[in-house]
């Protein structure tokens, strides 16, 4: 089975040449929901870049309690510490929606990297736009309600999905938001009475996405055009 590298769209705006030299060292992998991808502080093996999954970045106190800081889907790349200057994280990486990814070895996208192409300036704006990313989730989570939070989180990731249904456990939408699960559960039957969503143990349907980013905070949107600025967004053809 061929890989998919063009499914992302950051392997996909390669050029010819360094398409050429990292093929070879593509892993096409299955990332199962809940997966822990990386650990926080341990070294990183892989760098992932999602084909049709998603991994939320999170940060886990020592109480266990967690709260997501991003999301990347197909735009981007999973343990971009690897190639900033740092062999390991703080955070968590764990997989929010069931799917598939290609990665490559450390060393393998250093060396590419290094070399000061294409490679190096996409991974270095899609970095820009993580940080974007996480500077909005630290505000949103602050500032914000939990509906509000809820919204900007089902629509981040409706970006980086093919359809508009969300698969995952109502655990992990509550430790991606930083809330207990009774909060996503008003929250979310909220926006079903509204008939906005249609939600059941954690299997999110979007039934009304207008409605559904009217109802988001201005947090959602900052993210979206500053991803859209640096990078390509739309899914190539």
């Amino acid at each position: 089975m061929p890989i998919p590298w063009k499914h992302n769209r950051l392997l996909a705006t390669l050029s010819v040449e360094e398409t050429e030299r990292l093929k070879p060292r593509l892993e096409r992998v299955h990332m199962p929901l809940a997966q822990v991808v990386y650990e926080s502080g341990r070294p990183l093996a892989h760098v992932y870049f999602p084909t049709s999954c998603i991994v939320s970045v999170m940060y886990v106190l020592g109480s266990g309690a967690s709260s997501g800081i991003a999301v990347v889907g197909a735009e981007g790349a999973v343990g971009v510490s690897a190639f900033m200057g740092g062999d390991s994280t703080p955070s968590r990486g764990v997989v929010q929606s069931e799917g598939e990814a290609l990665r490559l070895p450390v060393a393998d996208v250093l060396a590419e990297f290094r070399r000061g192409g294409a490679m190096q300036d996409l991974l270095l704006r899609y970095t820009q736009s993580l940080l974007t990313q996480m500077g909005q989730t630290a505000v949103c989570n602050r500032h914000h309600s939990v509906a509000q939070q809820l919204c900007r989180w089902l629509l981040l990731s409706l970006d980086r999905l093919p359809s508009p249904e969300i698969v995952t456990t109502q655990e992990l939408i509550a430790s991606m938001i930083g809330v207990r699960r009774e909060g996503v559960t008003e929250a979310a039957g909220k926006l079903q009475k509204a008939r906005v969503i249609r939600y059941s143990r954690g299997n999110i349907t979007v039934l009304d996405r207008p409605r559904l980013e009217a109802m988001a905070c201005e947090c959602y949107s900052v993210v979206r055009r500053e991803t859209a600025r640096l990078l390509p967004l739309d899914a190539p053809g």
